[in-house]
């Protein structure tokens, strides 16, 4: 049996995914024994369809480590990632339009497997309106040549609401839909592409999630595929969305995080 069998492939453009792939407890139950570290990516991006970085959120890192992960992973596979928090905890948010240059320029050696670019701002952060206004409206459209896509994750309550959307909308970046109750849960579409990520895998559980959650889950990936919005998720506006197809990302993030390539394979299973 070929260990490195492409199992990980996209379905009709929904991307399913884990946070990261250097994990120690996922060498009991995820890499197969003995699997050397410096594989665990080419590994791991053959058996899920995507990967979000989570390491460039603490430091963006060379074009050549970018250009090595392009490598290694397979035709079809796709990267998001989290823009370097340096960035996000500014003082002088609207003046960080050289360290965003800097990471996207970086980040862009990826080519086609570069998805979206994820801009976290965690709770206890404060933010101006005016300000990030002027941050978001330093967010590059495209980079060596290829349109970018962008994710607002803002984690302050207050900050989450009907202007906040609008202004997502107006610029075509996605927001972030979480299950979690530790962070703002909504689904409203604001762009051409929506960003989930499901924080909710119990250890006890060998899929993370019960099979019954993970088809529901299958079910509102396929509805925003489609153009579509579940009708059974929290929204913040009745704003319509275009109903046209829409490529998905669907990340396993956190919670018991050694279930989490077990949820994201058995999510890709439902789809397929």
């Amino acid at each position: 049996m070929d260990l490195f069998n492409d199992t990980g492939r996209s379905t009709d453009g929904i991307h399913v995914g884990i946070g990261g792939w250097t994990f120690a407890p996922w060498r009991d139950n995820f890499y197969p024994k003995g699997l050397v570290q410096r594989r665990e990516l080419e590994y791991a991006s053959r058996h899920v369809g995507s990967i979000e970085i989570n390491g460039t959120y603490y430091g963006a890192q060379q074009p050549a480590t970018y250009a090595k992960w392009r490598d290694e992973t397979p035709d079809g596979f796709v990267f998001s990632a989290k823009a370097p928090m340096r960035i996000m905890q500014s003082r002088q948010l609207a003046r960080t339009g050289p360290q965003v240059q800097d990471f996207v320029g970086g980040i862009a050696e990826l080519g086609a497997k570069l998805g979206p670019l994820v801009w976290q701002f965690d709770a206890g952060t404060r933010l101006d309106r005016e300000a990030f206004a002027a941050f978001c409206a330093l967010l590059p459209a495209e980079a060596g040549g290829r349109p970018l896509r962008h994710v607002l994750d803002v984690r302050d309550p207050a900050f989450v609401d009907a202007d906040y959307l609008a202004l997502a909308r107006r610029h075509g970046f996605a927001t972030v839909y979480t299950d979690s109750p530790e962070h703002p849960s909504f689904a409203d579409v604001t762009a051409g592409f929506v960003y989930a990520r499901l924080m909710r895998t119990r250890s006890e559980i060998a899929t993370g999630y019960p099979a019954d959650a993970l088809a529901a889950w299958a079910m509102r990936a396929r509805q925003w595929a489609a153009g579509g919005k579940p009708g059974d998720l929290p929204k913040i506006t009745t704003d319509p969305a275009p109903n046209v197809p829409r490529d998905v990302f669907v990340y396993f993030i956190s919670a018991a995080k050694e279930r989490n390539p077990a949820a994201a394979m058995a999510l890709m299973a439902h789809l397929a």
